[in-house]
């Protein structure tokens, strides 16, 4: 049957990459580089991380990879939050450092338990794939769902992979649906397969259309495929009523 083809590919957890903070704006980078980079060389905190971004962007300087994890490095050490998850993913992709996802690790655990949901979310795809530590889905759920429940959309739809992995539909469907809500394509797909197949939610071919044509609006062939296919199969049935 279709719809079990689906749901087994469903079982395969999607995770994100480990991410850092935005590219900064382009307005008046070399003044805010030489405003900032006193303050930075005094101990300011904020200033020091902004160098990093800067550094690590190559906005208003030449891109160097180690000198952003100089400065990423010196703010994370004063608690700046941001600055220990953009120091983690350093780590974890090997720029400016070698590649260690053991120190990835610890500056996303130190980000992560004062409550930065990027830094948990992180954290949450370290355990779920093994990486700087054993793999451990209950730990990964545990920082997914901390982030999850700070609106992180990627840590909802990871959320939902793993209950759906332990067969938990509802729970599926419901941290699936909080993501899809937020445009998130892939928890807008998986959503409407559940609909379609009535799993973890009541059966709609309506419902499942909706959230088919809404990720096929972000770029899903597959999904654009699967609205046209409820679409005609629901005027079918509606041509055939009684």
């Amino acid at each position: 049957m279709q719809y079990v083809k689906i749901l087994l590919i469903m079982l395969v957890v999607a995770v994100s990459l480990f991410t850092g903070a935005a590219m900064p704006g382009n307005a008046a980078v070399e003044e805010t580089f030489n405003q900032l980079r006193p303050k930075a060389e005094r101990g300011d905190a904020r200033a020091q991380f902004k160098l990093g971004i800067m550094y690590a962007n190559g906005h208003g300087v030449a891109q160097n990879y180690e000198e952003a994890v100089k400065w990423y490095r010196q703010a994370a050490e004063q608690g700046h939050r941001q600055a220990q998850v953009d120091l983690g993913t350093m780590y974890a992709n090997g720029h400016g450092v070698a590649q260690n996802y053991e120190e990835a690790l610890k500056w996303y655990r130190q980000a992560a338990e004062l409550g930065h949901p990027q830094a948990q979310f992180n954290l949450g795809v370290m355990y779920d794939t093994g990486k700087g530590v054993p793999q451990n889905y209950e730990e990964a759920m545990k920082w997914y769902r901390q982030a999850a429940e700070q609106s992180d959309a990627r840590a909802q739809f990871n959320l939902g992979v793993l209950y759906l992995a332990a067969r938990d539909y509802a729970q599926a469907a419901q941290w699936f649906r909080k993501a899809a809500e937020q445009g998130h394509r892939e928890a807008q797909y998986r959503l409407a397969v559940m609909c379609w197949g009535g799993q973890g939610v009541a059966q709609s071919d309506t419902e499942a259309e909706k959230w088919f044509r809404l990720a096929a609006q972000q770029g899903d062939a597959d999904a654009a495929r699967r609205a046209k296919e409820i679409q005609a199969e629901m005027e079918r049935k509606k041509s055939t009523a009684p």
